[in-house]
């Protein structure tokens, strides 16, 4: 008898290689996140897309306060379009950073989702840095 995980086929490995090395088009992880800041050279802008409360409790240390139902073109047009975005949320039990990912790309802003959020962060054991709602970004509007 079949088990639920064999009961559907995996998909041929063409179709796998092309699902699996598509996904890092989309999203990143912690590990990498840490080892950009950590080298000092992130090619990206870190959001952190919670509220500015959840943001000033905890947060990724190089990360900026931006929650997403305030992602607009106005608070965009501060950075260059082709801007790497990388965007966290809480965790896998949230989808605050998908929100906030597909704004961005309404925007035509190059995005990525940081994959596991902040729970993610600290499963890893990387530092959580703790800041007052004032660092949130700043709209030019």
């Amino acid at each position: 008898m079949a088990s639920h995980v064999s009961t559907v086929p995996a998909a041929p490995s063409a179709a796998a290689l092309a699902h699996f090395e598509g996904a890092f088009a989309f999203e990143t992880d912690c590990w990498d996140v840490h080892d950009a800041f950590s080298r000092g050279q992130p090619d990206f802008v870190l959001l952190d897309v919670r509220s500015h409360e959840l943001y000033a409790r905890g947060h990724v240390p190089g990360a900026s306060s931006l929650p997403h139902a305030k992602i607009t073109a106005g608070k965009m047009a501060a950075y260059p379009m082709d801007t790497l975005f990388v965007v966290y949320c809480a965790g896998p039990h949230c989808n605050g950073a998908h929100r906030g990912a597909a704004r961005l790309a309404r925007l035509g802003r190059p995005v990525k989702l940081m994959i596991g959020g902040l729970t993610g962060w600290v499963d890893e054991g990387f530092e959580v840095a703790v800041a007052q709602p004032a660092a949130a970004v700043t709209s030019p509007e």
